[in-house]
């Protein structure tokens, strides 16, 4: 049975690799687990609430020496020097940007697994700790603009004047965006966006913003493979750069989040564009940390140019939320220990074969494993295939085009069906003809209606056709007790149709719904 310790983080991190509920869970795995006295203090998780979890409270030197040490920072060389031979390291390791950790890491014996290097696909996003961490780090970004901004974010009409609502433009919206969007949306403030991924577009209008795009002549739209932003064009930089001018002289607010992973962070909002915005406006460079977006932002630092812009380069977004963030990441752990403990029998195992395991690990048997072979995965929708090889090139990736119907073949048609419904109204006896009309003229307006939903909103519209399918029932009962054998038939046959319907869209209902729950909650 492998002991796993909790350290306590170097004094600028608030946040602490596991919570007192993640400890229990720990446990559960078959694991004994060490908590360094006093780890959870800056996260509000007291020594006693690991204690009553089942950990057992031990010294500095007693959590490094543990088989399995976690930890969010990456450690320095004093405290590898504590680790040792075949012990198992799991943290926020930046294997990237940083050769030497991996080196020292390596020459000490240790297996380190890097949190910030899980894979990004389907079956690893429960460990995604860069997504967990991005998303708190969007919402406070939003929470430092505002306590900076001398202003409301909403607009409002009040008896002393009217205070026009903030605006705010986002730059980048991946997951760190995408939740300043949300927050800052939900204040009140205008929002937009822009991003060179287009599959985002949608994404940023779902939540309040408006999606601006980069428009570059004769160059197609960059479409992300893997969900993160690729190095743009010349051409693109430019077209960028001219749409963040326009916007910086008219937004109160920005936000960057732009990060190219592997390098250095692309500069997006030059000393020009400062210069530019109103005194009193506000830049959050989240991506400060890793060389700026923004012109003239440090990193770690609150800065005011001498036009009277704020711009704030804090690295520790994430950590200024420490309980929450501490309790996201610990669940991250959570699921990566799951993983590697096939047997919840407190051994961890690492199975080099699978992409996610071997995705992670950076350094182990005394070598450095990193990068690890690529992981071939798409973000973006792939194009359909006719199956047809006459109208396919061989790659499969060329559909058919489309067949459209030719404006006069859509007006004959239209006016034979005008024709007939005016027809079957002058010979059909009352109340036939109006119930036609009612029939015809609800196929039409259904058919326009239903046909805009976007298909995420396919399984609630089920709803509502289960509602009219229970009127549909209620209107043949109402029937089946008339003295007409024909009519009685086609009641009993509209009662049997729509009680499948209902019936059947419940149970797909329930079984779509069941696959957002967990195992235990089934």
């Amino acid at each position: 049975m492998a002991r796993i310790g909790i350290v306590a983080e170097q004094p600028a991190e608030n946040r602490v690799a596991a919570s007192p509920t993640t400890v229990a869970k720990i446990r559960a795995l078959g694991y004994d687990v060490s908590v360094e006295s006093g780890a959870g203090a800056r996260s509000s998780f007291p020594d006693e609430a690991y204690a009553q979890a089942g950990a057992e409270i031990v010294g500095t030197a007693d959590a490094w020496s543990a088989d399995v040490v976690l930890t969010i920072d990456a450690p320095v060389d004093a405290e590898i020097a504590r680790l040792h031979d075949g012990s198992t390291l799991i943290g926020l390791l930046s294997p990237a940007l940083r050769p030497e950790l991996l080196g020292s890491l390596a020459a000490a014996g240790v297996t380190a697994l890097a949190m910030d290097a899980v894979p990004r696909i389907s079956r690893a996003q429960s460990m995604d700790v860069l997504s967990s961490m991005a998303n708190i780090a969007g919402y406070r970004a939003v929470v430092e603009a505002a306590n900076e901004f001398g202003r409301f974010f909403t607009g409002q009409v009040t008896a002393a004047g009217k205070v026009p609502p903030a605006k705010v433009l986002v730059a980048g919206a991946g997951v760190a965006g995408l939740a300043a969007i949300g927050a800052a949306s939900s204040m009140g403030a205008i929002v937009r966006a822009t991003d060179p991924r287009p599959e985002v577009a949608d994404q940023v209008k779902s939540i309040g913003g408006t999606y601006l795009p980069v428009i570059v002549p004769d160059e197609s739209a960059q479409v992300s493979s893997d969900g993160y932003a690729k190095a743009t064009s010349a051409a693109y930089d430019t077209a960028a750069a001219q749409l963040y001018s326009d916007q910086a002289a008219d937004v109160d607010i920005i936000i960057t989040t732009a990060l190219i992973p592997g390098r250095a962070a692309p500069r997006l909002i030059t000393a020009a564009d400062v210069a530019a915005m109103k005194p009193g406006s506000v830049i959050v460079d989240m991506a400060a940390g890793q060389g700026g977006n923004v012109e003239g932002s440090v990193a770690g630092e609150k800065v005011v140019t001498p036009n009277g812009v704020t711009i704030l380069g804090y690295t520790d977004l994430a950590g200024r939320l420490p309980q929450q963030a501490s309790q996201l990441y610990g669940t991250n752990v959570l699921n990566l220990l799951t993983l590697l403990t096939p047997g919840k029998n407190g051994t961890l195992v690492l199975d080099e074969t699978d992409v996610v395991q071997r995705g992670i690990t950076v350094a182990r048997g005394g070598s450095v494993t990193w990068p690890p072979p690529a992981v071939q995965v798409s973000a973006a929708p792939a194009a359909a295939g006719t199956g047809d090889p006459s109208t396919s090139s061989g790659t499969g990736s060329a559909p058919a085009p489309k067949k459209t119907m030719s404006r006069g073949a859509k007006s004959a048609l239209t006016t034979v069906g005008v024709a007939a419904l005016f027809l079957v109204c002058a010979v059909a006896p009352p109340p036939l003809p109006q119930h036609f009309l009612v029939l015809t003229l609800s196929v039409v307006i259904g058919f326009f209606v239903i046909g805009k939903v976007a298909h995420a909103l396919h399984t609630p519209l089920m709803s509502i056709t289960n509602a009219i399918s229970g009127i549909i029932i209620v209107g043949a009962m109402t029937q089946i007790v008339v003295p007409n054998p024909l009519v009685q038939v086609l009641a009993g046959v509209a009662v049997l149709l729509a009680s499948i319907n209902i019936f059947g869209g419940f149970a797909v209902t329930r079984r779509m719904l069941a696959m957002f729950q967990k195992g235990d909650q089934k």
